[in-house]
């Protein structure tokens, strides 16, 4: 009788030993992140203030996510998505301040806030122990989904059905290491694209096929940037001068002064180091993922939800506003909570 209880305890002890290791990762990952920022902005005189702001947004989601989760691992998720959503309708710019005109605005941050609600709601329904508890749960995922498409978010619309549709598939994946690499590798296309349209190395039908839904406009910003982070490689010109040194926003008032892509922002105003801590960070958060002894289709729904955000920040500004940071944070920690007791 008395082996019983070894296996259990030690399998706690690596569940509790994997926890640690990814913990870790992410306090050195995020402080990273802020003592970077402060190191470009003493070089050049930037404004480190939204980077420390998102940093702190994620960092205190995460911790949210992890104790809502615990204690209320059905419950929690699904008053996040609740949360979400409630908050794109009270709240339709997200953020004080002049708003660029569209195809910009606040649309790229609306369509991630809608893919992470929708990831909560799904990661609620796998949680779910009653069985009626989760038609209920999965009808409200395709009630965020619709109403994507009802405040006219066609981005946020295929995001959440890519989330919807990633985590129907997830109940019939056994591995989720492969899943999780799979996705990884579906942000780096994004990123790499966006990368490759800034750097005008696409051949010109895919280039003139692209310009129509990105705008001329954007993919100015994009090739301001790129210009600027190949001129200041090493440290960027940074944090928060984007606006100032482009020539894109100096010629279309009124503007957010933002590149509309998180990785080439980064690039343009932390140069090579703060692109590789922007990818560590995601990367982080997939480990914590594939180590998390939650379900595999909660990881995964989450894995898939982050990794919509990811693609929409490639092409977007969603990183630029605080509750979309908190939300994928909190998204994090409540996928990668400890299991409750019995």
């Amino acid at each position: 009788m008395g082996s019983t209880g070894v296996a259990p305890a030690a399998g706690q002890d690596a569940d509790d030993e994997r926890r640690d290791v990814s913990d870790a990762v992410g306090v050195a990952v995020l402080g990273a992140c802020a003592v970077w920022s402060l190191i470009t902005a003493a070089a050049h005189g930037g404004r480190p203030e939204g980077v420390l702001l998102a940093v702190l947004a994620v960092a205190a989601g995460h911790a949210a996510g992890r104790i809502c989760g615990s204690l209320l691992p059905v419950a929690a998720p699904g008053a996040a998505a609740l949360a979400g959503l409630g908050l794109l309708v009270a709240v339709p710019h997200l953020a004080p301040g002049p708003q660029p005109s569209a195809p910009l605005g606040h649309a790229g941050a609306a369509a991630a806030l809608l893919s992470l609600a929708t990831g909560a709601a799904c990661c609620a329904a796998w949680s779910a122990g009653a069985a009626a508890l989760r038609p209920a749960l999965g009808a409200l995922a395709a009630g965020i989904t619709v109403s994507a498409a009802v405040v006219g978010s066609t981005t946020g619309f295929v995001a959440c059905t890519a989330v919807l549709l990633a985590s129907f598939a997830a109940g019939r994946v056994r591995h989720r290491g492969p899943a999780l690499a799979g996705l990884a590798l579906i942000a780096v296309l994004v990123a790499g694209g966006a990368w490759a349209v800034a750097g005008r190395v696409l051949p010109p039908g895919p280039a003139a096929f692209l310009e129509g839904p990105l705008t001329p406009h954007r993919i100015g910003l994009w090739q301001d940037a790129l210009a600027l982070a190949r001129a200041e490689a090493a440290l960027g010109v940074g944090p928060g001068r984007f606006g100032e040194l482009s020539r894109t926003v100096a010629a279309s008032p009124p503007s957010d002064g933002k590149p509309h892509s998180a990785l080439l922002q980064q690039a343009a105003e932390q140069g090579v180091v703060g692109v590789l801590l922007l990818a560590a960070v995601f990367c982080w958060m997939l480990h914590a993922l594939w180590r998390t002894a939650r379900p595999t289709p909660v990881a995964l729904t989450a894995g898939a939800a982050l990794t919509a955000l990811a693609a929409i920040s490639a092409v977007g500004n969603a990183l630029s506003f605080t509750a979309v940071t908190a939300g994928a944070g909190l998204l994090a920690g409540l996928a990668t909570a400890r299991p409750p007791a019995g």
